[in-house]
């Protein structure tokens, strides 16, 4: 079987033409790779792991209207256990896949109820296919989270 290596050539800034700033690690091909900041123009911001020039692994990325998703990532979309909260405070705490919110989870609203009845279980393409218990996922999501903003946001 043949493996493909990736180490970790240099640690640096760049500014790409676009104005996007990346301050991290590199890969020996040239691309992100390992724990790295990137600001984009529009001020939205990506602290986490990369792998392969995305967003990969655990992260924060927060969006300029203050929407914000702390989890996990693969190939550059919000995928596996996480939380996101919407710009209005509604937060959804689960399982997401591709950039959605897809599996065991629970939705809550601003003030701060989850819906009568509660908005708690099987989430396809952002629904709410069928109610069910899902503690289990959610601690781990709520776990996950926790350790992402633990590690990449900056403290005062």
């Amino acid at each position: 079987m043949n493996t493909i290596s990736i180490t970790i050539a240099a640690n640096g800034g760049y500014r790409f033409t676009n104005g996007t700033t990346y301050v991290g690690s590199w890969s020996n091909g040239g691309k992100m790779h390992g724990e790295g900041h990137l600001l984009f123009p529009d001020g939205t911001r990506y602290d986490g792991y990369f792998q392969n020039g995305l967003f990969n692994g655990l992260g924060v990325l927060s969006f300029v209207d203050g929407s914000r998703y702390e989890g996990e990532f693969y190939q550059g979309w919000f995928h596996g256990y996480g939380m996101f909260w919407r710009s209005d405070c509604t937060r959804h705490e689960g399982e997401f896949r591709g950039g959605k919110v897809y599996g065991f989870g629970v939705t809550t609203y601003p003030d701060n109820t989850s819906g009568f009845p509660r908005n708690e279980g099987f989430f396809q393409e952002c629904h709410l296919k069928r109610r069910q218990n899902c503690e289990e996922v959610i601690q781990k999501a709520q776990k996950l989270a926790f350790m992402a903003r633990n590690k990449f946001v900056t403290k005062p």
